[in-house]
């Protein structure tokens, strides 16, 4: 599995306005966010890289205005879920 190492430099750390020792979450999260609001991660791998599980990332979404992109394939994919677990 290829990793992507992201160095952001300490003064622009330093100014995110967040309280101490949460820099590292909120800018996970922002990057998920922001990368699945332009499409170019799906939900599951925005949640995965903003750590968070289904409801909370959802949540997350709803409270900055981001909507969820449902198409058909993943509406035949719940169905089949659904199917599965009947």
């Amino acid at each position: 599995m290829a990793t992507l190492m992201l160095e952001i430099p300490e003064e622009v750390v330093d100014g995110l306005r967040v309280p101490e020792g949460e820099a590292l979450a909120r800018m996970r999260l922002e990057l998920a966010a922001r990368l699945y609001e332009k499409e170019l991660l799906s939900f599951g791998k925005a949640r995965d890289l903003a750590q968070l599980d289904y409801w909370a990332f959802s949540e997350f979404l709803a409270q900055e205005g981001i909507l969820r992109h449902y198409d058909v394939r993943e509406l035949e994919e719940d169905l089949a879920t659904l199917g599965q677990l009947a």
